[in-house]
């Protein structure tokens, strides 16, 4: 199934002491009815969402649980992230059924993987990030590989930043904008931006970065970046005006994608669409100028090799500004197909 998702800020919920954990757990529930799930699976989403938010009490002491509705290939999912500063901990002593730290009796991270499509983690000295993806359980094979994390500055209800991802057959293609300051001003010039981005999502990026200033001309306006992967050859296509920043990752390697100076809704020269060949394999990093540009994944051994999703979220934990609205886009770029 082709793919079309504009992004919206995940539903977080803090995790400090036990009555949080129920407060996950309806959230949870509450997505996964939303999105068609019947009761036995709403049921497993439920029972992951306990089990994640519990042990960011016993392993990372307190937290955050971030929940989302994803794309599948077939039928919508439920995101489970869980964020935590903690200690870390050595996942293979949690997961076997009714082990806990605190003497209670617990399902075990072992049942949160049987009963996910998804599950990743990673855990150092600096925290642990633990994902779960989860569909309707007669569906296999669903994921799409990309994380996202976007949040608004103090949690407004208004974010002015947005992301939005479109996939088919042939091609990926996405957008990263954050409209210039935060709130309800910004929110309408980073909307117009993405609507402009789905309406034509494919064509060369630098057009539509021209459609995307044309639809923000009136608004605040702001940074937006574009990239067009092509699956068949590999090559990727950008194109950005303004402060997002986008790279290109490899195991072992690291290439920056240059954006124009401008704005964009008010003014800027015509931008160029840069050409990266042999992308594919590749992870592309994208993200607004709310994350510090000094992280560097080498610092995290192996972290390249997990989901996008707990990439996404491990950078937004540890280079988050506080300061503006965020947005992280990673997305895990197809080798040429052979």
């Amino acid at each position: 199934m082709d793919m079309r998702i504009a992004g919206t800020p995940a539903h977080v919920v803090a995790v400090e002491e036990i009555s949080q954990v129920g407060q996950a757990r309806r959230t949870a529930q509450q997505l996964a009815e939303g999105a068609g799930f019947d009761e036995t699976d709403a049921g497993r989403v439920a029972l992951v969402a306990t089990e994640l938010a519990s042990n960011l009490l016993k392993h990372g002491r307190h937290g955050a649980v971030y929940l989302r509705c994803v794309p599948g290939r077939d039928a919508v999912g439920v995101e489970i992230l869980a964020v935590d500063r903690g200690p870390g901990f050595d996942l293979a002593q949690c997961l076997p059924d009714g082990v806990s730290s605190r003497g209670t009796q617990g399902i075990g991270l072992g049942s949160v993987m049987r009963q996910a499509q998804v599950f990743d983690h990673y855990s150092d000295e600096r925290g642990s990030v633990l994902l779960a993806r989860l569909y309707p359980r007669v569906l296999k094979e669903q994921d799409h590989r990309f994380g996202a994390v976007q949040q608004s500055l103090h949690d407004d209800p208004a974010c002015g930043d947005s992301w939005a991802l479109t996939c088919n057959g042939d091609a990926l293609a996405c957008m990263v904008v954050d409209g210039l300051g935060h709130g309800p001003d910004a929110q309408v010039a980073a909307h117009a931006a993405i609507a402009a981005f789905l309406a034509s999502p494919f064509g060369d990026p630098s057009e539509t970065l021209a459609d995307a200033h044309s639809a923000m001309t009136g608004t605040r306006g702001g940074a937006v970046a574009i990239a067009r992967h092509e699956r068949q050859n590999g090559r990727l296509r950008f194109s950005g005006i303004g402060n997002i920043s986008a790279t290109l990752l490899g195991p072992d390697s690291s290439r920056g994608l240059a954006s124009h100076p401008g704005i964009v809704g008010v003014q800027f020269r015509r931008a160029h669409t840069f050409d990266f060949p042999q992308s594919g394999g590749q992870l592309l990093v994208m993200h607004s100028d709310g994350l510090q540009s000094r992280w560097r994944l080498t610092d995290y051994p192996g972290l390249w090799h997990r989901h996008p999703a707990v990439i996404s979220a491990v950078l937004h934990r540890d280079f988050s500004r506080g300061r503006d609205d965020v947005t992280v886009l990673v997305i895990a770029l197809e080798a040429p197909r052979g």
